[in-house]
């Protein structure tokens, strides 16, 4: 394949721009840069994916498959289209997993080595970041591809399916099958990548093989995150006060059920404020959905005995006389948050628990968004609309709305899925800090064992049983 004086507009009003790149037969090809750097966009050259307002493309494959956090997006996107509940007047399951992947005969060893068989008969919008990511490998694993582009390939993935997926890629580098890598964790690139494309502020500006091109002062400052940082600025409302003894969260012989699929019960789990937890287990365990019952975004909770902030849920409370004291990172909002807003709206929206912006916000609000922009590297991009900013910037502005109210209770689903080394770096960073400040109760859902910071020091981890079901185990670490 050959690029040579490309430039095409950007949905951001850049344009990427590219001299020269070629790859070669044999050469296995690795893209890296910062968030928004232009890393995805530059990949989405070989599949015809943007539009040039000039330049030549030659020797591209006729077909190029993608694997991708926004090719899972576009998936859940055009479920919710197609989403007919609200005619029905019945829950809609959408597209079911046995449909997406049909002929199943074809794929069975992939589902089984994924483990998602159970799966099936499961609607593809009621998956998990994990499972969802799991349907779309099989679907692009079942035959050989032109070129097969893979962007952040085990983000999401518990550490099982990491290690299955990685002997899989193995396998089809040994086949000769051309491979594009899109990184944000360069720790994860394979031995077989042989050369590696730079990419900063939408222009390639390095590229050859790849211990040349780590090797350089301006890639090496991308991996290192050494800045102070930042004093955090001063809550904006006064401090939660609890009754003596009273936990944030209790929750006596949990259950979570989705027809006839139990994802676990008999769970007690009380969370004292100011004990910080990190919780783990496999893909499809109900991590996420516990979460969500916490948040109310998950109607189990009122077929549960939950009591959240010293209020027992199904008594009358409003869902904002709860949300008013969670903030909350995770994919399924990330995908949830389609309202066209830019990215100050979007972070001072934290401030009112909602999905964009539907009123007039104040100066006081808006100057600290402002300052948890600058925080965070964004404030350049204040104005930006949110849809425009890569899939890490928008985590990290949902990082900024997460924190912007400095809640009692701050959930964190995976908060570093997408973010470059650098930005992960200063994240967790800042995990750590809150974490010691103990001003607020950190959840913190991590398939990496390395990530869990120091100061957690209470862990909730997910079994799976041989039945298929799941275990809680609760244990101090």
């Amino acid at each position: 394949m050959r690029f040579e004086k490309i430039m095409a507009r950007l949905h951001d009003g850049r344009h990427l721009r590219v001299d020269n790149w070629q790859i070669n037969a044999g050469e296995y090809w690795a893209i890296i840069g910062t968030n928004g750097s232009g890393k995805t966009a530059l990949s989405a050259l070989p599949g015809g994916r943007l539009r040039l307002a000039h330049g030549t493309v030659t020797d591209v494959p006729a077909d190029v498959a993608y694997v991708s956090l926004e090719a899972q997006a576009e998936q859940i996107e055009i479920e919710r289209k197609n989403d007919e509940s609200d005619l029905t007047d019945m829950a809609d399951k959408g597209t079911l997993v046995r449909e997406l992947l049909a002929p199943i005969e074809d794929v069975a060893a992939l589902i089984d080595g994924l483990g998602i068989r159970k799966l099936l008969d499961s609607g593809f919008r009621d998956l998990s970041t994990g499972e969802s990511r799991k349907v779309l490998w099989v679907n692009r694993l079942r035959q050989q591809h032109g070129l097969l582009v893979l962007d952040e390939p085990y983000e999401g993935l518990d550490v099982s399916s990491r290690a299955f997926v990685r002997n899989l890629l193995n396998e089809l580098h040994a086949t000769a099958q051309p491979l594009l890598w899109v990184a944000n964790r360069l720790d994860e690139l394979p031995d077989w990548i042989s050369h590696v494309a730079f990419v900063h502020d939408a222009t390639l500006v390095a590229q050859g093989p790849r211990a040349e091109v780590l090797g350089l002062p301006e890639v090496q400052a991308l991996i290192h995150f050494d800045r102070e940082l930042p004093a955090l600025p001063p809550p904006p409302r006064p401090p939660l006060v609890l009754a003596d003894g009273e936990p944030l969260v209790c929750l006596t012989n949990g259950r979570i059920v989705y027809d006839e699929r139990e994802l676990f019960a008999g769970l007690d789990w009380a969370i004292k404020p100011g004990q910080h937890w990190a919780i783990q287990g496999p893909n499809g365990c109900g991590k996420t959905s516990l979460l969500q019952m916490i948040t109310g975004d998950n109607p189990q909770c009122y077929t549960n005995n939950l009591r959240l902030f010293g209020i027992q849920r199904g008594t009358g409370e409003t869902i904002w006389d709860i949300k008013k004291h969670i903030g909350i990172v995770s994919a399924s909002l990330q995908w949830q948050y389609r309202a066209t807003t830019n990215v100050l709206s979007a972070v001072i929206s934290g401030l009112h628990d909602s999905i964009g912006l539907y009123k007039a916000s104040g100066d006081d609000e808006k100057q600290l968004a402002l300052q948890w922009l600058e925080i965070l590297g964004l404030r350049a991009k204040a104005n930006k609309t949110l849809q425009h900013l890569s899939y890490g910037e928008q985590r990290l502005v949902l990082i900024g709305r997460a924190l912007i109210k400095q809640p009692p209770l701050l959930i964190l689903d995976e908060p570093c899925q997408g973010l470059d080394d650098l930005s992960r770096q200063m994240v967790l960073a800042f995990i750590n800090r809150l974490a010691e400040q103990n001003s607020m109760t950190l959840l913190y859902v991590t398939h990496h064992e390395s990530e869990i910071p120091a100061a957690f020091h209470h862990r909730l981890q997910f079994e799976p049983q041989e039945d298929g079901g799941s275990l809680v185990a609760q244990r101090l670490v």
